[in-house]
C-alpha cells in the first residue's frame, strides 16, 4: 500500500527554507600578513648549522619547509616552499613573502611574520587578544587556552615522549644488573598521573613505539605500572640503583614528567635524580627524556625513523625492516625494542595550535607533515572562538 502523498504549502516551504543551515563559505582572498609566534629562538636558517635544542630544531624545520629561496652568507640555498625570506633577525623575527611565480601556485597570504622567543603564556594571551593569528600551544596548556576563548586545533597524537637509557651506562654495571635497573624503573612508572594531571588529559599512555591509530597494535603493549615487581627487582641489586635522569633545559613538560618519574621510582626503591641538561652536557646523565615525532603515517617508516634516532643514543642495533614489512614484522620489532627496557615509551602527544578567528581553511598537519600555512587565507571580521580537530 503506497504512503499518502504529502502536499507542501507555500508557508511550509518558507519554513523549510528558513530551517536550512546558512552558508558561511567565502571565496578565498589573496591578501594579508599572517602573524605567527613561536617559543623557540631560531639563530640561523642555514640547514648546515645545528640548532641549540629540540625546540629550535622543530621551529627551524617548520620555517625551512615554507621557504623556496633563502639568501645565506653570500650565496643561496634552496628549499621547496612557496615563500622567500625578506627579513631575518637571529632569534627574534623572520618575515617571509609570497613567491608570485611559485610553480605550485601563489599562496593566499601576502606574507608571514614570525616572532620568536615568545613563552607559552604570552602566546596564549596574544591569541586571546587577537594580537597573533597562529601559534603552537603546549599540549598541557590546551585546555586552559580553550577555556580562555582561544580557538584550538589538535593533530592526531604523533609525538612520543620516551625515556631512554644511554649506551654509556652499561660499562658501569654488569649486564644483568643493568637490565634489572632498567626494568625496575620502567615498571615503576605510573603513566596515568602524567596524562591526567600533567598533560590535563591532552595525551595518551604509550606502551609501544607506534600509536594505535597508525599500527593498530598499540593495545598489545602494557601501559600499567607494576610497583610490586619493580620492588622485587630493585631488592636484587646491590648497591641500590641510582640513576641521573636528564631532561631538556627549558622544557617544563619534560621537567614535570622527570620529577613524577622520580616519585614513582622512589616507591620502588630506585633512586632517580632529575637533571636539566643542554645538548653539550647530555653525556652526564644515565637516562634521558626525549621527544620523537613521527616522520610518516606509515607504521613501518615511522618505526624505522624512531629506530635510527634511538640507535644513536642507546646503542640498539638499527636493523632495517624487510621490504613490505607485515604488521607482524612491525610488532615484533617494537616488542624487541621495548623488551630491552633501554627504551621506555611514556605518552603520546598531539600537536596543538591556536588560531585567530580570521584564519580560514586550516587543517592540522598529519604525521610527517609541516604547517600548511600556504593553504590558509585571512578573512574578517573576527568570529566566536571554537575548538577544532579534537581526536
Amino acid at each position: 500500500m503506497s504512503s499518502p502523498r504529502r502536499v507542501i504549502t507555500s508557508a511550509g516551504l518558507a519554513i523549510l527554507l528558513f530551517a536550512l543551515p546558512a552558508t558561511t563559505a567565502r571565496r578565498p582572498r589573496y591578501c594579508g600578513t599572517l602573524r605567527v609566534e613561536v617559543g623557540a629562538t631560531v639563530t640561523s636558517l642555514d640547514p648546515g648549522m645545528a640548532a641549540g635544542n629540540a625546540a629550535e630544531d622543530d621551529a627551524k624545520w617548520e620555517i625551512d619547509s615554507l621557504i623556496y629561496d633563502t639568501p645565506a652568507a653570500g650565496n643561496k640555498f634552496h628549499g621547496a616552499g612557496p615563500f622567500h625570506v625578506t627579513a631575518f633577525e637571529a632569534g627574534k623575527r623572520a618575515v617571509l613573502a609570497a613567491t608570485e611565480d611559485y610553480r605550485l601556485g601563489r599562496p593566499f597570504v601576502d606574507s608571514i611574520e614570525i616572532t620568536m622567543g615568545r613563552p607559552a603564556r604570552e602566546r596564549i594571551l596574544d591569541l586571546e587578544l587577537n594580537k597573533t593569528d597562529f601559534a603552537e600551544i603546549p599540549a598541557e596548556d590546551a585546555r586552559r587556552a580553550a577555556e580562555r576563548g582561544v580557538r584550538v586545533s589538535r593533530s592526531q597524537p604523533d609525538e612520543l615522549l620516551v625515556l631512554v637509557f644511554r649506551r654509556s651506562v652499561e660499562p658501569k654495571k654488569t649486564g644483568l644488573a643493568g637490565a634489572r635497573v632498567r626494568e625496575a624503573l620502567a615498571l615503576s612508572i605510573d603513566r596515568a598521573p602524567i596524562v591526567n594531571f600533567i598533560l590535563q588529559k591532552e595525551g595518551e599512555p604509550a606502551g609501544g613505539l607506534l600509536p594505535q591509530w597508525s599500527s593498530g597494535t598499540a593495545f598489545l603493549f602494557s601501559t600499567s605500572a607494576d610497583a610490586v615487581h619493580a620492588k622485587e627487582l630493585s631488592a636484587q641489586i646491590v648497591p641500590a640503583p641510582k640513576i641521573v635522569l636528564g631532561y631538556d633545559f627549558g622544557d617544563s613538560l619534560e621537567q614535570a614528567v622527570a620529577e613524577r618519574i622520580a616519585v614513582d621510582a622512589r616507591e620502588a626503591r630506585v633512586q632517580v635524580t632529575p637533571q636539566a641538561v643542554k645538548r653539550e652536557l647530555e653525556n652526564v646523565t644515565d637516562a634521558r627524556l626525549i621527544r620523537l615525532r613521527m616522520q610518516s603515517k606509515s607504521p613501518a617508516a615511522a618505526l624505522e625513523g624512531f629506530t635510527d634516532s634511538l640507535a644513536v643514543i642507546t646503542g640498539l642495533e638499527a636493523t632495517a625492516l624487510p621490504d613490505r614489512a607485515s604488521p607482524e614484522d612491525i610488532y615484533n620489532r617494537e616488542r624487541a625494542i621495548v623488551s630491552s627496557y633501554r627504551v621506555v615509551p611514556l605518552v603520546w602527544l598531539p600537536r596543538v595550535y591556536g588560531l585567530s578567528a580570521r584564519v580560514r581553511d586550516w587543517t592540522p598537519p598529519g604525521a610527517g607533515e609541516f604547517w600548511p600555512l600556504a593553504d590558509v587565507w585571512l578573512d574578517g571580521p573576527a568570529e566566536p572562538a571554537s575548538e577544532e580537530g579534537k581526536q
